[in-house]
């Protein structure tokens, strides 16, 4: 009876321990998948670039770019206070008059806008060559699984810009338009201007 006494408690001691331990997943490399800190930020690990640029596009683009954009003059003056080697991406708010639309390349179609007595050059797509949007949104690198997702939201960003625009054809030229952009800036430089919003007339 003894001996039998003393293995209940070892088989008492063995179910304690097991229901102590927490049963985790293995991944597919065989690594445990560990659950998630509910302290830690949201992140995108689980969705698809397209997936985060559109369940994300009225929250962190078009919404801040509606209340936040600075004014051409205003993003034209900030553009001075960055310091030599750096770049900064905002959104702004202009108006102007088209001057050209350059479609050599039908990929990469450029619309020419006087804004503020200066040419512009606006990038309308529908591939577009700029990070202005991902950057001006706030997005950061430490908000994603790797350099190549964060590199195909940029893209997915782009895509999902370009759908909101309306054609643009010769048609535009000489005509007045407000815009809504994106814009890379250096150190009292213009670099990049992506189109978020296109409206023909003057707002």
């Amino acid at each position: 009876m003894k001996g039998r006494a003393t293995g209940v408690i070892i088989m008492a001691a063995l179910a304690l321990m097991l229901t102590a331990c927490t049963v985790v997943d293995l991944d597919a490399n065989g690594n445990p998948i560990m659950p998630k800190d509910p302290h830690a930020k949201p992140g995108y690990t689980n969705q698809t670039p397209q997936q985060i640029a559109e369940e994300s596009w009225q929250s962190r683009v078009a919404q801040p770019a509606e209340k936040q954009a600075l004014s051409w003059g205003d993003m034209e003056t900030k553009s001075h206070t960055l310091k030599a080697g750096t770049s900064e991406s905002v959104f702004v708010r202009a108006g102007g008059t088209v001057t050209a639309l350059d479609s050599s390349n039908d990929r990469e179609r450029v619309l020419t806008v006087t804004v503020n007595g200066k040419p512009v050059k606006v990038l309308i797509g529908p591939v577009l060559r700029s990070n202005a949007i991902r950057d001006a949104a706030g997005f950061r690198f430490e908000e994603f699984t790797n350099q190549v997702q964060y590199a195909q939201l940029t893209k997915a960003l782009n895509r999902h810009a370009v759908k909101q625009l309306p054609t643009v054809d010769s048609s535009w030229q000489g005509k007045p338009v407000q815009m809504l952009l994106a814009v890379t800036m250096g150190p009292g430089t213009v670099d990049e201007v992506v189109a978020i919003q296109l409206q023909q007339g003057n707002g």
